[in-house]
């Protein structure tokens, strides 16, 4: 429904001080690592669809490929990908081929952003934020595929 809580709630984790009100006003203000985007036809309401944008945490990641520093990495334990921001030189490599758009740049360090699940949490705080469950943090076996029959 778009409603972008989860947005929200992933800056204010990712902010300073963890909560709102003082979030709003720390200096340099928290990146929210997902997104929320209408796509569809232009002026068709019925024909435009939602999506959250935030990072797959693929089992081959091309970011991680592409990373000219060695700044993403791939955990082989969790399958986690992360941004080391000490390696980070803004090269944007990784945006130009994530395949989801699910990296940003954060022009105020000068450095990429995507989804870190939120490290020290049970479930990414934009998961527990979403008032409709339309967004759902589980084991990429989990995933069940409707398929339309033929």
């Amino acid at each position: 429904m778009a409603c972008r809580a989860c947005e929200l709630a992933c800056a204010v984790e990712h902010s300073g001080s963890k909560e709102l009100s003082r979030a709003a006003r720390e200096t340099e203000k928290p990146d929210s690592r997902i997104r929320v985007e209408r796509i569809g036809e232009s002026g068709s309401p019925q024909r435009t669809r939602t999506i959250a944008l935030q990072c797959r945490h693929c089992e081959d990641p091309v970011c991680v490929q592409a990373c000219i520093t060695g700044g993403l990495l791939r955990d082989g334990k969790t399958g986690e990908v992360r941004i080391d921001p000490d390696r980070c030189v803004g090269c944007w490599s990784c945006i130009m081929v994530c395949p989801f758009g699910a990296i940003a740049k954060n022009e105020g360090v000068h450095r990429a952003v995507k989804c870190d699940l939120c490290p020290g949490r049970e479930s990414p705080a934009c998961v527990d934020a979403c008032p409709t469950r339309a967004l759902v943090f589980c084991e990429r076996e989990e995933i069940v595929l409707k398929v339309a029959p033929e």
